[in-house]
């Protein structure tokens, strides 16, 4: 089981950023951080070392384009990974968007920007953290669309259907279960054949309402044929040899379980075109998090975080450069 002290700190230190000015920040996110934490972030932000470089490089700019910012929670969950503490997050940044983010021009509109982060604790507080935001999605926001429409539906991602991703739970079997459910998946994705998705049996362990929300640039799926058909088989064909499930950590909390590698999948664009771009023949590597939610025997939801522009940056194509605006 996890911190759940520790835990109820960080959801608490993130609910207090709602209105917190740029010259305040340091000093509510100091007693969260370790001075010296090593924090890796979503491509542009990449990696920064000691709390004041998180700030200047992460926090000032988001807080600059969004003043009225705040921290929505959806799913928060502790637990242990090859014995050191972690805390998995997920949710939106949500602000008035008036001045620009990343090259990103603002709307004077409201901006949902979809998180995820990884965060490992010593001493009970953060040492090392793993941070993706949805940039892709901001853009489209933004009437930017430079992957052109995704197959799935792009839309703000809800949170939990049933509303409980922010509940501790005290049962080490309910976590023990769900984690076993999402290794025994995870394994019967590396056993595709090349040849037919029913190969991997994922059947066994999805509901057959499953929801999956990609990120920005492939979209939100309904169904296991909706999975397959938006997302699986167009990255199947375009990534034929892909390998999976080198995770930085795996906890589980209740009906809840979250993972990220960084990165935690390797392969090579060598099949079908992705996202609109010809097989580059490049290999690469993916930064991934996933946080699922279980009900009763098969996993009901899943929320997807791909580094986007980092993985199309190894494919030639950098879209905080090559973005063209209207």
């Amino acid at each position: 089981m996890g911190d759940h002290s520790a835990k109820e700190t960080y959801r608490r230190i993130g609910a207090q950023l709602a209105g917190t000015s740029e010259f305040a920040v340091q000093g509510l996110l100091k007693p969260l951080y370790d001075p010296e934490v090593r924090w890796h972030g979503s491509y542009p932000h990449e990696d920064c070392v000691g709390l004041d470089a998180v700030i200047e490089r992460f926090w000032l700019p988001l807080l600059r384009a969004c003043p009225d910012l705040e921290r929505r929670d959806d799913i928060v969950l502790s637990g242990d990974f090859e014995g050191r503490p972690w805390i998995a997050a997920t949710g939106h940044y949500v602000g008035t968007f008036t001045h620009e983010w990343l090259g990103i021009p603002p709307t004077s509109g409201v901006l949902n920007a979809r998180f995820g982060e990884f965060s490992r604790l010593s001493g009970g507080r953060i040492v090392e953290a793993y941070v993706i935001v949805d940039v892709v999605d901001v853009m489209r926001q933004a009437g930017l669309h430079p992957l052109g429409p995704a197959l799935g539906l792009e839309d703000r991602t809800p949170g939990p259907a049933t509303q409980d991703g922010l509940m501790s739970s005290t049962s080490e079997s309910d976590s023990a279960h769900s984690l076993t459910l999402v290794e025994q998946m995870i394994r019967g994705l590396m056993e595709y054949d090349g040849q037919t998705l029913a190969s991997m049996g994922m059947s066994r362990f999805w509901h057959p309402q499953m929801m999956w929300y990609g990120p920005g640039g492939i979209g939100t799926t309904r169904g296991l044929e909706g999975f397959e058909r938006h997302h699986q088989a167009p990255f199947l064909r375009a990534f034929p040899d892909r390998k999976g499930g080198d995770h930085k950590a795996r906890i589980a909390e209740g009906a809840y379980v979250a993972s990220t590698g960084w990165p935690s999948v390797t392969a090579t664009h060598t099949g079908a075109d992705w996202l609109g771009l010809p097989a580059t023949g490049k290999r690469v590597g993916m930064r991934v998090m996933d946080f699922w939610r279980r009900e009763g025997p098969c996993l009901a939801e899943n929320w997807v975080f791909i580094d986007m522009p980092q993985l199309l940056l190894q494919m030639g194509v950098d879209l905080m450069r090559d973005v063209h605006r209207p």
